[in-house]
């Protein structure tokens, strides 16, 4: 058990502590850390599946400054952890990751609070000395012990929580259990839903009606969808350059005939004056 707190604990450190330290690299998403902690319990199967099911939940989920909602790479290393450990599959990890990320969320801004924000006027000292190496220093040291503390959240829960949510899991009754795993199985509808709201534009709606009838009434794969899709956008880009390119052309057809027009009458204008010279 002390081994798999230490590898879970190095995977949230590296991957969530990672995105944090590159940017948006995408590497504390569910997607990612799920397989990375099935590999690293024995079960790259059950990761898999279950970062798939944990993205498709977490997948309109973006913190961005204050508009933040849950924390899905704490979430997902704990759930598929637990889930590989207890055996329970789904029925077990999506029930915990919602609370697993919305707990973890708050306990990473509170870090964010505590440890690292009193060290911002450290920072404007040594950028008013020019210091850039302190600063360097400084920065990297912040971010390796601020993700280190925030590891040992999965590490103590691996260590010390397997039984105990074991224990617990056997005194919910079944009926509860099972109405669980019910609204976890919603949750990838609140998951699409929130991207949809991103995404959404009336003028290509039409795609998003086209997809839901090719898998719902047809049957078609979703393999069969994907490469669809790829095929109407190249073509629906063609359209696209090829009128951008038409429209081009038209406009300086237009600019063209205006310019002749002008030279024209600038022209006709030069040889009126010239005549009236003439007779004069």
């Amino acid at each position: 058990m002390l081994y798999q707190a230490i590898i879970v604990a190095l995977i949230v450190w590296l991957t969530v502590g990672g995105q944090e330290l590159l940017g948006f690299t995408q590497l504390g998403r569910p997607i990612v850390i799920g397989p990375l902690v099935g590999l690293a319990l024995g079960d790259l199967k059950t990761g898999l599946l279950l970062g798939a099911a944990l993205e498709t939940i977490f997948m309109g989920v973006v913190n961005i400054g204050g508009a933040s909602s849950a924390e899905p790479g704490l979430a997902s290393a704990l759930a598929v952890a637990f889930a590989i450990n207890l055996h329970g599959g789904l029925g077990v990890a999506l029930p915990i990751a919602i609370p697993i990320g919305i707990i973890g969320l708050q306990i990473k801004t509170l870090i964010y609070v505590l440890f690292v924000g009193p060290f911002a006027s450290r920072f404007d000292t040594l950028a008013k000395q020019g210091n850039q190496k302190q600063i360097v220093a400084l920065h990297y040291g912040l971010w390796a012990s601020q993700w280190f503390i925030y590891s040992l959240i999965p590490f103590f829960a691996i260590l010390f929580g397997s039984t105990a949510t074991q224990e617990i899991l056997n005194m919910i009754p079944k009926t509860i259990v099972n109405g669980l795993t019910v609204a976890g199985n919603l949750l990838p509808a609140v998951g699409m839903a929130m991207l949809m709201k991103i995404l959404w534009q009336n003028n290509i709606s039409v795609y998003y009606f086209l997809g839901f009838l090719i898998v719902a009434y047809f049957q078609v794969p979703l393999i069969a969808v994907a490469v669809m899709a790829i095929v109407i956008g190249v073509v629906s880009g063609q359209r696209d350059f090829e009128m951008h390119q038409l429209n081009k052309k038209v406009t300086e057809q237009k600019s063209l005939a205006a310019a002749n027009v002008q030279n024209a009458q600038v022209a006709g204008a030069g040889n009126d004056i010239e005549d009236d010279d003439f007779f004069d």
